[in-house]
């Protein structure tokens, strides 16, 4: 019926075509002289849009016609142009594109009268059936492959890899069980050339091709390097760095076969490569971000740092965009999530990783600067972030409170350190329930997990900074307000844990007893200061049973024991102490401000004098 159709189209159709095909030609030469302009404007947006309206328009008109070969050429190129500069603009794909693909490839079955007995087979059959068509015209092809490179570019993008491979097999030719790996049926994949006198195209088959084949070997290369494998993980990425590899993507590859390097024991390889990523100057925020890691690895604390502070000011500067209407490698690569090592994170985030390390290597007083700067971005809301997500954007604002404290403590400046808690408890305290009430506040509770633990914290820290101004008093209420949170604790809150970052992993119960030790000895040693040895000995023999091994907590208790002269009590406790396992360093897994209090309580000669106590026992004996 097809046939009969195509023969009694009356002889001005070739006129028609010849119009139709100048309007094609015309959009497409428009299309490229607004992608070679660098200048993103909403006028050129426009201007695109509405080059994208005519192509659909134009598409309207070819499909309005009973589907005819000499016509097939022509409506196959369109709807790839169409569907190039959607998706472009979209920067994504949609489900409406893989419609309009299927309507391509039903207009071809039209003119071969296959389509009836076809239709039921889905996509993937209606492929098939076009493909292994023994009556293709040679001028028909370079636009069906067009149109299956999209296809393909579709499936990958919807991660349907076994329908890509299928795909990709009927386009080579293959009738049997062959090797699945999509790379190598890429590879072996010709898509024949346009003619000369074609219509033009924004995208021939083999440029589809190459982006297909890049973005898929950095996919997989990237895959291989989260699972660890990473002889395969390099394999793939320089397969990906030697392809059709835009300068952003460029970037990305060369960081990540970095990482690679690191991962692999070979830093000065690893370093080769992010000098790399850092020249391709497209962005340099996630080289840096590796070579900080790098750095860090290596022990060199300086580089470390000015990387840092090279990466907040890289994600304080507006990327430069331009216009790209054309399908590139970006579209086919997903946006990555914090597990990915392509992950960058926000200037928030690299501020506070950069006043994090800064706290953990000894530099107190930047730490402390760069804390303040943070906080006065983020608390310029009334709002407090009290719970936030585990795909937060940003640093949770409790806790970065919490750690710009310690850092104020740190650095010797105990009342800003005051002001920075009273800051937080006055944006906290109204969320907390009430003493009275605590027992019936477990739905409160459940809404607001980490108040009640962020609270004592807070008191902890403010404790901290009155013992450093030798305040003793207050440095002894604020312990106590402290412990009388962590003791109404509900169980609910012990499973929820101190802190709620996802950078720290730390286990909750471990956590929330050792914020209870930290202030019991906190507590202890102002009792020792005040000379009030008895009241101490009880903060200390409580925090030893809370955390049996504890060594700071046996060794303060031990010190006081000896002090009082309770000799057959400390060797009671010393032998007690000896048949329990002792506690390795639980604070590498907690949060940072804990972490940083603990430290301070940490006695210097810890270690020689729980020895020699021991040594003296022996010797009694």
């Amino acid at each position: 019926m097809s046939g009969q159709i195509t023969s009694t189209l009356p002889q001005t159709s070739s006129s028609s075509l010849d119009l139709w095909r100048e309007k094609n030609n015309r959009l497409v030469e428009q299309a490229r002289q607004l992608t070679g302009d660098s200048r993103l404007s909403l006028r050129r947006q426009q201007l695109a849009q509405d080059t994208l309206e005519e192509f659909g328009e134009l598409l309207l008109t070819l499909q309005g016609l009973p589907a005819s070969v000499p016509a097939l050429p022509l409506e196959l190129t369109v709807i790839c142009n169409y569907i190039i500069l959607k998706a472009s603009l979209a920067q994504g794909f949609t489900e409406d594109l893989t419609q309009d693909v299927q309507r391509g490839v039903e207009r071809v079955l039209e003119t071969q009268n296959q389509l009836e007995p076809k239709s039921q087979q889905g996509l993937q059959g209606l492929w098939h059936s076009v493909l292994s068509a023994s009556s293709l015209l040679p001028e028909l092809l370079p636009a069906l492959h067009c149109l299956a490179s999209l296809q393909a570019i579709l499936w990958m993008s919807t991660d349907h890899l076994g329908d890509l491979a299928l795909l990709l097999k009927t386009l080579n030719g293959i009738q049997t069980e062959t090797s699945e790996d999509l790379l190598l049926l890429l590879k072996s994949w010709s898509p024949p050339a346009e003619k000369s006198d074609a219509p033009l195209i924004l995208q021939d088959a083999e440029g589809l091709r190459d982006v297909l084949l890049t973005a898929l070997a950095c996919h997989q290369g990237l895959q291989e390097l989260i699972t660890g494998n990473l002889p395969q993980a390099l394999s793939r990425l320089h397969e990906a760095a030697s392809g059709v590899c835009p300068p952003s993507v460029l970037a990305q590859v060369y960081t990540a076969l970095g990482t690679c390097q690191r991962k692999m024991g070979n830093p000065q390889r690893a370093l080769l490569y992010l000098t790399a990523a850092l020249k391709v100057g497209v962005t340099c925020a996630l080289p840096l971000l590796e070579a900080s890691r790098l750095y860090r690895q290596l022990g060199d604390t300086a580089a470390e740092l000015e990387s840092l502070q090279l990466l907040v000011e890289a994600l304080s500067a507006t990327p430069s965009s331009a216009l790209k209407l054309h399908i590139e490698v970006e579209l086919l690569l997903p946006q990555p999530d914090p597990s990915s090592p392509l992950y960058c994170g926000t200037q928030s985030q690299a501020k506070r990783l950069l006043a994090s390390r800064c706290l953990q290597t000894g530099r107190a007083e930047d730490a402390a600067e760069h804390y303040l700067d943070l906080l006065a971005v983020l608390l310029g809301g009334s709002e407090l972030r009290s719970s936030p997500p585990t795909s937060s954007p940003g640093p949770c604002i409790p806790e970065l409170c919490l750690e710009a404290a310690a850092a104020l403590i740190q650095a010797g400046r105990a009342p800003d350190a005051l002001t920075v808690c009273e800051e937080l408890l006055s944006r906290t305290s109204s969320l907390l329930p009430k003493m009275s009430l605590w027992e019936n506040a477990r739905k409160r509770t459940k809404e607001l997990p980490y108040c009640p633990i962020w609270v004592s914290a807070t008191h902890l820290l403010q404790g901290q900074a009155w013992s450093q101004l030798k305040a003793r008093k207050e440095a002894l209420s604020e312990f106590s307000q402290c412990l009388e949170l962590l003791f109404r604790a509900l169980p609910e809150d012990k499973e929820q844990g101190v802190g709620s970052n996802c950078e720290q992993k730390c286990q909750p119960d471990v956590a929330l007893k050792q914020l209870q030790v930290a202030t019991l000895l906190s507590r202890g040693l102002e009792w020792v200061a005040s000379g009030q040895d008895t009241k101490a000995l009880s903060d200390f023999l409580l925090s030893v049973q809370i955390c049996p091994g504890n060594r700071d907590g046996s060794f303060y208790l031990l010190q006081t024991l000896k002090r009082l002269e309770r000799r057959s009590e400390a060797t009671a406790f010393w032998r007690e102490a000896q048949n329990q396992q002792l506690q390795e360093n639980a604070t590498r897994s907690l949060p940072l401000y804990l972490e940083t209090c603990l430290s301070w309580i940490h006695p210097p000669n810890c270690e020689a004098f729980l020895k020699e106590f021991g040594a003296s026992l022996l010797e009694v004996s």
